[in-house]
């Protein structure tokens, strides 16, 4: 049941930024994730701001750099209908396309898909759990199927995200405003692991509203993709899902970019199978020293082993079919 709260609808950046810097401020995107978190009593609100009238934060359009811009308040489904997203960052437009339901990729944005909760049983439920100010993630000894086997500690809930790990493999950077000052950094950047603090899943400041995102021009033989993996085919967040950016130079590989979903607290970057790819030809050697690579560090849980294999048979399959689209099926 959602406690009261009063509700404001800005019409400029700055006046959201000032409404948000009150304590007990929330910003409402599409919604999708914040009034859930509102009625499971995950947050609280004193005011929830509407962001919806911020009408300079929608669409794609083309930066001067030959890259691509898109609005923090751009809905995903546009994202995944978007002809020149398809065609440049062909990883974006494929994880929008597998986030939730149609109703949802309507009403959802991609700044609050970037943004939202984890959907932890134990951080979603009763639990005093680490992510909420108690003493202990519940998941390390409970039920843990669904939990991080990479990067988890104190608390292994996983990030839900499907285009932040597709966003960071095309070198996205996203753009905060804030009271003091406008900043721009690389996406991976954004993200916190719960070793820093397990309250924050990101560095947004009290006050900040992320208002896009921007990847860098087309690179030549650039090829990308996203895939994942459910429990439920119709819709479901990733037990696994791999993004993979790389160029082909005469079958070598340049500038592999390779971020895991599903498996950490964060979109997981394994920067040890991009060391694995780079400069070698993309062959099934070259793929299997990367996907092994890429899991070598996981520290599955009681419950979650499964997710090691899974993810590792996930990504031979996604470079192997990056291998054939950069050599033309050769």
């Amino acid at each position: 049941m959602l406690t009261s709260f009063a509700y404001a609808r800005p019409t400029t950046v700055p006046e959201a930024v000032d409404l948000l810097s009150a304590e007990g401020a929330r910003a409402h995107a599409g919604g999708t994730d914040l009034l859930g978190c509102l009625r499971d009593g995950v947050l609280a609100a004193g005011t929830v701001v509407s962001l919806d009238g911020l009408g300079e934060l929608r669409g794609i359009e083309e930066t001067r750099s030959g890259g691509l811009r898109i609005g923090a308040l751009t809905p995903v489904a546009e994202v995944a209908a978007s002809e020149r997203v398809r065609l440049r960052c062909a990883a974006l437009a494929e994880a929008a396309a597998s986030v939730g339901t149609p109703q949802l990729r309507n009403q959802g944005t991609l700044g609050g898909n970037l943004c939202q909760k984890p959907r932890c049983w134990y951080y979603r439920g009763g639990f005093d759990c680490l992510r909420k100010g108690g003493d202990t993630c519940s998941a390390y000894e409970g039920e843990n199927r669904s939990h991080a086997i990479l990067g988890g500690g104190p608390c292994f809930a996983v990030h839900p995200s499907d285009t932040a790990p597709a966003l960071i493999a095309l070198g996205a950077h996203v753009t905060l405003v804030g009271r003091a000052a406008t900043r721009t950094l690389p996406l991976e950047a954004f993200f916190v692991l719960p070793e820093a603090d397990p309250e924050r899943e990101t560095v947004l400041a009290p006050g900040e509203i992320v208002t896009g995102v921007e990847m860098p021009g087309p690179l030549p033989g650039l090829v990308s993709s996203y895939r994942k993996v459910r429990t439920r085919a119709a819709w479901d967040f990733a037990l696994v899902g791999v993004a993979v950016a790389l160029r082909l130079a005469s079958g070598v590989v340049k500038d592999p970019r390779i971020v895991l979903s599903g498996v950490a607290p964060v979109p997981w970057r394994s920067r040890d199978a991009e060391a694995a790819l780079a400069g070698a030809r993309l062959d099934t050697q070259s793929i299997a020293r990367a996907a092994e690579a890429a899991l070598a560090r996981a520290e599955p849980l009681a419950g979650n082993a499964y997710k090691v294999p899974l993810a590792r048979g996930l990504l031979e399959s996604q470079l192997a079919s990056l291998r054939a689209a950069g050599t033309g099926g050769r």
